[in-house]
């Protein structure tokens, strides 16, 4: 999806997109843009998601300006905004009086006409966001944890889901799926972070996704946390104004994911961006010969290796998730961390660049905006250090927009998207 212009609506419906008697409900009795009965069904229903993402791009619009964005006539746009109505995702705003003419009624999304719940699983902590048909958040749980234990976290997933719904009362029927946002290997780099091979291999055997389905009678998509993180910020941030980027995310591990002309690139397996796997060097040796293999950007980018750092001396090493962490007695070593998770992360935008010819470098994260923004200014600077001879000068590099909720808002706009998008293949290409 590119921000910079709203898709543009086929116009063949125009004399042939007439309202039709025959409706249709979900079965689970949330809104959907319901079946109407022609042949023109497909074509009618991209229309109406042109539209709808003209509104969510652009905002509350009258008639006569959505016309122009989309390209389809006063009439069927009429038609169209009807039907929209009918489903109750518009609301009207007060009449606009111009200088001429009637004056023009402003039309919005209906907050209220859909919803959706977004779960994030993390190392340290897991949250479950409510967002509305605007992508607003509504509602919010969050729980911490040491590393989460999957007989206890499955049981808290569903208490949880059905707390949210149970706070929405009646509007329960029009959330309309959950997305949940978890690494792919959870269990993964056990030894790091301290975990028996048990924790881990609770993990390495648990299709997360299907459990979530055994939960709830909504449609459930599953997002690599870091890509769903990155949805977030094209749909919402950023992406708004950049349609190709790397995308990096810095939380007890490092991730990422990759942005091409507005669309999320998933790669073969899923795992475009997974930058956490990236070497920090050449390999001297045969790979056996462990003291040969060089460290991947997880063991110097990562905020574990911030915690440690704080743990080996006596400090409370959470405090490298929250404002502690630029205050006595934590400062200091997090200067340090600061200035080595720069260097890799330099090394990291590099290789990015000359792979991919970067427009722009986002990072985000779970660090405070204070910590973020000396990371991205030392990180800068890291990057004039090396030889740029045969590409192009660094890529700007821009601060998320989202933070913490990435993840969990990402996960929650799967299934608005999935339905309500004009390109359903938007960020998750099948």
């Amino acid at each position: 999806m590119s921000n910079s212009a709203p898709v543009r609506a086929s116009t063949s419906t125009d004399t042939a997109d007439q309202p039709s008697a025959e409706t249709a409900a979900d079965a689970t009795g949330s809104p959907r843009l319901r079946p109407r009965g022609s042949n023109q069904v497909g074509m009618r229903q991209f229309n109406d998601r042109v539209v709808l993402q003209a509104l969510r791009v652009h905002g509350s619009l009258p008639k006569a300006d959505l016309a122009r964005l989309t390209g389809l006539t006063a009439q069927t746009i009429g038609l169209i905004t009807a039907r929209l109505d009918e489903d109750q995702l518009l609301t009207r705003g007060a009449p606009v009086r111009g200088k001429v003419g009637q004056p023009s009624v402003p039309i919005g999304l209906n907050p209220d006409g859909a919803f959706a719940i977004g779960i994030k699983i993390a190392r340290r902590s897991a949250d479950w966001l409510l967002v509305d048909f605007n992508g607003r958040v509504r509602e919010r749980i969050s729980v911490a944890y040491h590393f989460p234990d999957a007989a206890t976290l499955l049981p808290l997933i569903q208490r949880n889901l059905d707390e949210l719904l149970a706070r929405l009362g009646p509007l329960a029927s029009r959330v309309v799926g959950v997305g949940v946002a978890a690494p792919f290997q959870l269990g993964g780099w056990h030894r790091m972070l301290g975990l028996t091979a048990a924790q881990s291999e609770a993990w390495q055997h648990l299709d997360l996704g299907a459990e979530v389905q055994r939960m709830t009678h909504l449609p459930v998509s599953f997002a690599k946390d870091t890509a769903a993180a990155c949805v977030a910020e094209l749909l919402q941030g950023k992406g708004r104004e950049i349609r190709s980027f790397l995308y990096l995310f810095l939380d007890t591990f490092v991730g990422g994911g990759l942005v091409l002309h507005s669309h999320l690139h998933r790669g073969e397996h899923g795992n475009a961006g997974a930058v956490a796997s990236l070497p920090l060097g050449v390999a001297g040796g045969a790979a056996a010969d462990l003291r040969e293999v060089p460290p991947q950007l997880i063991s110097q980018a990562s905020l574990w290796d911030l915690e440690q750092r704080l743990r080996e001396h006596g400090l409370d090493p959470m405090a490298a998730y929250d404002a502690r962490a630029l205050q006595a007695p934590w400062l200091p070593h997090t200067r340090e961390w600061i200035d080595r998770a720069a260097l890799a992360l330099a090394h990291c935008i590099v290789s990015g660049t000359a792979f991919l010819d970067l427009e722009a470098v986002v990072i985000d994260g779970v660090v405070t905006p204070a910590l973020l923004a000396e990371l991205i200014e030392r990180t800068q600077q890291a990057l004039t250090a090396y030889n740029w001879e045969g590409l192009q000068a660094p890529p700007p590099l821009r601060a998320g927009s989202i933070g913490s909720d990435a993840r969990a808002l990402g996960g929650a706009l799967l299934p608005l998207h999935a339905i309500f998008a004009p390109d359903r293949d938007l960020f998750l290409k099948t």
